[in-house]
């Protein structure tokens, strides 16, 4: 998948450099590190390549989502409109911060449907949490008017979609704050880790002091001198991370045109079939093409196909029936159980929330007749003759 699959000696080269001092920490160690700063570098030619003014590196995307929720301010007595198909961290990031999550719908984009986010607002709501699922972008010119006549904040997670663009304008950098994952499965891989793109100074220092336990980063002073604004944690990526990242980053441009190729190598084999459309895609040609997503007239259809493809081995996902990108299947968040009994869901605080299918009818039509297919970056001519006969032989089960 995607960077992973390009890890070799640029990766190498960048961590050789980075053993020779033998300092992996993020911070401190000035004169043993001779010059050295791997995630400090990571996090400039990170904003310099989206064209963000501020970028914060930290250990995962996850975190990301809770530093950016926290430096946003959001907490108890606050609610947070998500979509219903994202990964689940979107929502368990929410509840970190003492926050309640509330489901909303998806559009033919599969992702946030900007007329559903009206429907969803009370006095309480604080932000909104627009996800661009599987590569592609959400509505976010809409997502934004919404956002503004309504003085709601936005929160881009764009964990899933790395370099995906509207109109030229990067994913990640149309809301207050955006996050980016670089966990195995993602566009750039360093393993685990995340980052937090700004253009807002405050909140980017913010975000900066509370993913280091309040430390100020004062260059003129050490480590164990610099000043305390806010109370933080530990959320710091390490300059391993930071090293494989600097190449991986050098690499996205290729691992984008790859992926777009394929894609539509593959969308073509498809499009002859009746019946089957392709997901909408804001901007074609800003869609990052991770993964390409087609749904059939109908679930039964769907099933179908998805039954013959597996037996040519094509792999698809309909995500209606996953266990961990659809509100309705986390039968541990819909029991509410958390690891501690005084929990957001539990603050009374917090508004008491319900999350029915029958609040996301698009979500639960589109989804259970929409398949997703992973797109590799390597994807030779055999590969590609292979699936072309396999989509050729599946077809006739329709």
């Amino acid at each position: 998948m995607a960077g992973a699959e390009l890890i070799g000696k640029e990766e190498l080269k960048e961590l050789t450099v980075l053993f020779k001092t033998g300092i992996l920490a993020r911070y401190s160690l000035d004169k043993e590190r001779q010059g050295i700063w791997k995630v400090r570098d990571f996090e400039k030619a990170f904003a310099r390549y989206f064209g963000s003014s501020y970028a914060q590196a930290v250990s995962s995307g996850s975190c990301a989502l809770k530093v950016a929720l926290t430096a946003l301010d959001v907490g108890p007595g606050d609610e947070v409109i998500c979509p219903a198909f994202t990964f689940m961290a979107t929502y368990e990031a929410v509840l970190e911060v003492g926050a309640i999550p509330v489901m909303a719908d998806i559009d033919d984009t599969l992702n946030l449907d900007p007329d559903d986010i009206p429907n969803k607002i009370t006095p309480r709501t604080k932000a909104i949490i627009p996800v661009h699922m599987c590569g592609a972008p959400a509505r976010m010119d809409k997502i934004m008017k919404v956002a503004k006549k309504h003085k709601l904040l936005v929160l881009e997670d764009n964990a899933q979609a790395c370099g995906a663009s509207i109109k030229g304008k990067y994913t990640g950098t149309f809301g207050q704050m955006g996050i980016f994952s670089f966990d195995h499965y993602k566009t750039i891989v360093t393993g685990e880790g995340g980052m937090i793109l700004t253009d807002d100074l405050d909140l980017f220092h913010r975000a900066e002091w509370y993913h280091d336990h309040g430390h100020d980063h004062l260059s003129t002073v050490s480590r164990a001198l610099d000043g305390r604004t806010i109370l933080g944690f530990n959320y710091r990526m390490n300059e391993l991370q930071g090293a494989i990242g600097l190449a991986q980053l050098r690499k996205l441009k290729r691992v984008l045109s790859a992926q777009r190729k394929n894609k539509a190598a593959i969308e073509a084999m498809l499009a002859p079939i009746p019946g089957l459309k392709f997901r909408a895609v804001p901007d074609p040609e800003g869609d990052s093409a991770t993964h390409l997503a087609f749904n059939l007239p109908t679930e039964k259809l769907a099933k179908a196909f998805q039954k013959a493809l597996s037996a040519e081995g094509i792999g698809t996902t309909c995500f209606k029936e996953n266990f961990w990108h659809y509100v309705p299947n986390w039968e541990h968040f819909l029991a509410k159980s958390t690891a501690q009994t005084k929990s957001a869901f539990n603050d009374p605080r917090n508004r008491k929330v319900t999350y029915s299918r029958k609040a996301i009818p698009r979500a639960e039509d589109l989804l259970g007749r929409t398949l997703i297919m992973g797109i590799n970056v390597k994807m030779p001519a055999a590969a590609l003759k292979k699936i072309r006969k396999g989509i050729e032989k599946a077809a006739k089960a329709l």
